[in-house]
């Protein structure tokens, strides 16, 4: 058989992953330290060393594992083992899941936590979720059931994950002894550091130090922190946030869209169920992107290659931005638009209200958790928010310094606000105004 040559240097968290057999193992950090690099590489040799393991690489959705960490996998980790055919991608099938496949019979399986029937109609050695702050308690208890395949002499479900709030279920999980916590740092990842900072660490960390708030804690210290002075602190995305379902035709849809170039342009499709109920379906969220190309995209997603329609027609399209913006998205579109109702004060306090759970045990706003299309890879790479469900856990209320201290004010700090402000203007124009139908252009 022929051999292949893995170079591979695991420091920090990750050195200490690779010799810990723990049943469950957290691997926390800031952005950027390799923690799925190293994850990965543990069951890629795992695999490499002993015939007929099972293991499985899975993220909460499908469309985020094959757009991140199986191309990390491709490139960072197992580029070699590929060109030299001693593994092989299997595409999948209707009776079996796409998976990669070693010459002596291991196989990694890959997968969404959304399609996950298949994935768990076998048994494995070592499971990785990646991004694990995505998943649901449930998910991971499920997960665990399916260590069993004995090939190892240890079972091992391996997370990885930037850090959230301190009351998230995986915080938790740690400290209450079901899962090892594992800290990794930015010196941990020689492409950052290599006894002293690279060029491209140095420049790396100059993007995170320009974060602010929460979020530069967590993702340039790794922390697990809870963002001060939330504008929305009813938000719970155990509650809020939902696996997709068929939505049903008659329901109504409106799309709401905050534009932009240099910051991003968001633009929101919602469906409003018999009792008003508002789910954010599908999104987009894109930087440097031309209005015209942004309609043009709007409409590959609405109507079919004919021009029929795919699905019902919106309401109302709701858009803030200048008159010009407007024009160019109406005259791509076909369609008019309506100005969104700017009033923050009361839009916010609208959206707040929506998110209360109701007296039938549901609140009045959802997020399907695979609601963004595609993400925006430039703002990944700069620890920014790339969706809806990004933003609202760092949208806080502006500080006003005064002089027996600071206070906050009575309006929401004006950064990484864009799906948020897009978000306001969908339950101002439900909830604070009239109903208005989508014109259509001749």
């Amino acid at each position: 058989m022929s051999e292949t040559l893995v170079r591979f240097e695991p420091r920090g968290a990750v050195k200490t992953l690779m010799s810990c057999k723990d049943n469950e193992v957290l691997l926390s950090g800031a952005a950027g330290t390799g923690k799925s690099v190293g994850a990965l590489m543990k069951i890629h040799l795992a695999c490499l060393s002993v015939p007929n393991v099972r293991a499985l690489i899975a993220r909460k959705t499908h469309a985020s594992l094959t757009s991140s960490t199986l191309v990390t996998f491709r490139q960072k980790v197992a580029a070699e083992a590929l060109a030299a055919g001693i593994v092989s991608f299997y595409g999948g099938s209707a009776q079996e899941p796409a998976s990669f496949r070693y010459a002596n019979g291991s196989v990694i399986v890959v997968g969404g936590l959304d399609r996950s029937t298949r994935l768990l109609s076998t048994e494995y050695d070592l499971i990785f979720v990646d991004e694990a702050i995505e998943a649901t308690p449930e998910d991971l208890d499920t997960l665990v059931t399916r260590l069993r395949n004995g090939r190892l002499s240890y079972q091992q479900l391996i997370m990885s994950t930037n850090p959230g709030p301190p009351t998230h279920h995986l915080k938790q999980r740690a400290d209450a002894g079901r899962c090892t916590m594992l800290y990794s740092t930015h010196e941990d990842n020689p492409r950052l550091y290599d006894g002293g900072w690279t060029e491209y660490g140095q420049a790396y960390l100059a993007r995170l130090d320009s974060l602010t708030g929460a979020r530069y804690q967590r993702m340039r210290w790794g922390k697990w922190v809870a963002a001060e002075g939330l504008v929305y602190d009813g938000w719970d995305e155990s509650v809020h946030v939902v696996d997709r379902f068929k939505i049903p035709p008659e329901w109504t849809r409106w799309i709401s869209i905050d534009l932009g170039f240099t910051n991003p342009t968001c633009i929101q499709w919602w469906a409003e169920d018999a009792d008003g109920r508002l789910y954010l379906h599908r999104e987009l969220y894109r930087t440097r992107t031309l209005v015209e190309d942004h309609a043009k995209r709007m409409l590959e997603l609405m109507k079919y290659p004919s021009g029929q329609w795919r699905e019902p027609q919106p309401r109302a399209i709701i858009c803030d931005h200048d008159a010009e913006d407007r024009a160019t998205l109406e005259r791509h579109l076909g369609m008019g638009t309506t100005a969104a109702k700017k009033t923050v004060s009361d839009g916010i306090q609208a959206v707040q209200s929506r998110l209360k759970v109701q007296a039938d045990g549901k609140p009045r706003l959802f997020i399907f958790r695979d609601s963004l299309v595609e993400s925006d890879e430039d703002l990944a790479a700069r620890a920014l928010p790339t969706r809806a469900v990004d933003e609202i856990t760092g949208y806080i209320w502006a500080v006003k310094p005064g002089n027996g201290g600071s206070e906050l004010k009575e309006e929401p700090l004006k950064k990484d606000d864009h799906a948020m402000d897009a978000l306001r203007y969908m339950v101002a124009e439900r909830d604070l105004g009239g109903r208005p139908r989508v014109r259509v252009l001749a």
